[in-house]
């Protein structure tokens, strides 16, 4: 008997769920491709009895170290005791610092290096920094199938195994939120990588992630162009407003704002950090040609919110985006110089003039910020084009 059996545990959160998938190789040998996070061992090992029945686990082959696909692997090592474990180059340093052992049956494949289940065999591929040092890809020429771990995962929990059974739609932005919040600041790596398999002629008829749904047949060409496009960041005629506001000051800014950017023809999101967490700001800021930061001042800073929205962005490095600042103030007025200042530390084109308002925002303040959407509209529109 010779298959590919997906095991998959899922949790409630994010919004759509999210699956920790881990894969069987049944062959003359068996193989397991990556574990999953500790909480979920005793789920792991009910999976792999009914899919694998009598026979033994023989390898591991472990593509990534993060606890999330990793965590229980320590137990998955006692309970299974598999004759090799194959890892990265890496691999093999993080496994060392994660786990502190003495005896495993280690084995450092790396890139080009391949071995025989049987019928089968396993081609590795480093694919470092996408997302961590240790990353790896698995390839089964026999099958036309590689596991990719974390590379084109997406935050979902179905029923359905493959993206060809689910919405497409839904599909796409998930994959936009899993880059934007944890690919991103790979995206010279992404392109990379992206170029060096193409080089290889892997014939791949299935992309087998470590979380979401499996790509298969025509979607396997669909999400490598997708992740080209995402890793080039090609910014789209639209700005993410974000803001976090005391008594409401700021937040006339920010929409008198919009309503310049609205009358240039930009399509305009507008964002509270108080309703909204820092990954679905980055989601949209993602894809957007423009991003306007607003904060009232606050113990001569910016509001904890926006400090923490801020610090995320800079983060994930995202590219080609311009930058323009609004706040209010009572007593000094900092906020829209260290707004300014974190926009251009993420790399912004900052654009000028920014406004600043003390206390309650006029008719002619609120005039200056439409100008301000204006200005910046006409900037996306010649960056856009």
């Amino acid at each position: 008997m010779t298959g590919t059996a997906a095991i998959s545990t899922a949790i409630p959160s994010p919004p759509r769920g999210t699956t920790y998938n881990n894969y069987l190789i049944i062959d003359e040998k068996v193989a397991l491709v990556d574990t999953v996070d500790r909480s979920f061992f005793s789920q792991m090992k009910c999976n792999i009895a009914h899919a694998l029945g009598d026979r033994k686990i023989d390898y591991f082959v472990i593509n990534h170290l993060e606890p999330d696909h990793a965590g229980c692997l320590a137990e998955a090592v006692e309970k299974y005791q598999p004759e090799k474990i194959y890892t990265s180059p890496m691999g093999e340093k993080a496994m060392k610092a994660h786990f502190h052992y003495e005896d495993w049956p280690v084995e450092v494949v790396p890139t080009g290096s391949e071995i025989s289940l049987g019928e089968k065999t396993l081609h590795f591929v480093e694919t470092r920094m996408l997302h961590w040092p240790d990353s790896m890809l698995t390839y089964c020429p026999e099958a036309k199938l590689a596991f990719t771990n974390d590379a084109f995962g997406q935050n979902i929990a179905s029923s359905e195994r493959f993206v060809d059974e689910y919405d497409r739609h839904e599909v796409l932005k998930a994959m936009k939120e899993y880059y934007a919040n944890i690919v991103l600041p790979y995206s010279p790596v992404v392109l990379k990588t992206l170029k060096a398999l193409g080089e290889m002629n892997l014939d791949i008829d299935m992309l087998c992630p470590d979380h979401g749904l499996i790509f298969r047949d025509e979607d396997c060409a669909w999400v490598l162009e997708k992740y080209k496009e995402f890793a080039e960041q090609k910014p789209q005629n639209k700005a993410v407003l974000v803001y976090d506001t005391m008594w409401a000051s700021t937040e006339k800014l920010i929409l008198a704002v919009a309503t310049g950017l609205n009358e240039e023809g930009i399509s305009v999101k507008v964002m509270n950090m108080k309703h909204n967490h820092h990954s679905t700001v980055m989601s949209e800021v993602f894809e957007a040609a423009a991003v306007v930061v607003g904060s009232p001042t606050h113990n001569n800073g910016i509001l904890p919110m926006m400090a923490d929205m801020l610090t995320y962005m800079k983060g994930l490095r995202p590219q080609n985006k311009l930058g323009a600042a609004v706040g209010s103030f009572g007593w000094s007025g900092e906020c829209v110089k260290i707004l300014n200042k974190w926009l251009e530390d993420i790399g912004c084109e900052v654009v000028e003039p920014n406004v600043k308002v003390k206390h309650i925002p006029t008719h002619e303040t609120l005039k200056e910020c439409v100008e301000l959407g204006r200005t910046l509209g006409k900037a996306i529109k010649e960056k856009t084009a």
